[in-house]
C-alpha cells in the first residue's frame, strides 16, 4: 500500500494563476521574520548554493548576497518567470524549471536549501530527495530545512515529519535548531 502522491506540478501552477505571490513571501511578517531566522542560522559566505522551491524569488533575492553563486529551481514556470523578474540585477543568481527530486542539478553544492517544499512529496519523492541532496552536498555543506507546522489537508504530510525523515539520515547532523509557533528551523551538515 502506497501513501498520497506528491502534489502536482498544476496544483501550483494554478495558485499562480490565481495570485502573483499566493503564500505572501514578499509582505508577510511572518514571511520576513522566517527569513531572517533562517539567514542568521547559516553561514556568513557559501561558494555554491541551490534552492529547491525558490517560489517567486524573495528569499532567493535575500540569500544572494552570501552566494558565489546561486541556483534557485522550482516546479512552476510561472513562479520561475516571476523570481527572474525579482532577481535580474543580480548576476550570479540563475533559475530553471526542475520538478525536484525527479529533475535535479549536479552538485557539488555547499548549501541546499529545502524549504516549505518537504510536505508536498510522496513518501517515495521525499526518500529520493533526501537521496539526492545528500548526494549533491559537499561534506560539511549545509541543508536549510524550514517547513509549516500545522498540518495542512492537501499537504502529505506536516512539517515536523519533513524534518524528522532528514534527522534520521546519519549523513546529517543537526548544527542549528529554532522553534517557533507555525514553523520549525534546522540546519544540517552533511557528515
Amino acid at each position: 500500500m502506497t501513501g498520497p502522491a506528491s502534489l502536482p506540478r498544476d496544483y501550483f501552477e494554478t495558485l499562480y494563476d490565481r495570485d502573483v505571490d499566493p503564500w505572501s513571501f514578499a509582505t508577510s511578517a511572518y514571511e520576513a521574520e522566517k527569513y531572517e531566522r533562517s539567514l542568521a542560522a547559516l553561514a556568513p559566505h557559501y561558494e555554491r548554493a541551490l534552492e529547491i522551491g525558490c517560489s517567486i524569488g524573495v528569499f532567493t533575492r535575500e540569500l544572494a548576497p552570501r552566494c558565489a553563486d546561486l541556483l534557485g529551481i522550482d516546479i512552476s514556470d510561472r513562479a520561475i518567470e516571476r523570481a527572474r523578474r525579482r532577481c535580474e540585477d543580480q548576476p550570479r543568481v540563475h533559475f530553471a524549471r526542475m520538478t525536484a527530486p525527479q529533475d535535479f542539478p549536479a552538485g557539488p553544492f555547499d548549501l541546499i536549501t529545502c524549504c516549505e517544499v518537504g510536505y508536498y512529496w510522496s513518501d517515495a519523492d521525499l526518500t529520493r530527495a533526501r537521496d539526492r541532496i545528500a548526494a549533491s552536498l559537499a561534506s560539511g555543506g549545509d541543508l536549510l530545512l524550514v517547513h509549516f507546522l500545522p498540518k495542512v489537508d492537501e499537504y502529505v504530510r506536516d512539517g515536523d515529519a519533513v524534518h524528522e525523515a532528514f534527522l534520521a539520515d546519519e549523513r546529517f547532523a543537526r548544527s542549528a535548531h529554532a522553534r517557533a509557533e507555525r514553523y520549525r528551523l534546522d540546519v544540517l551538515r552533511r557528515r
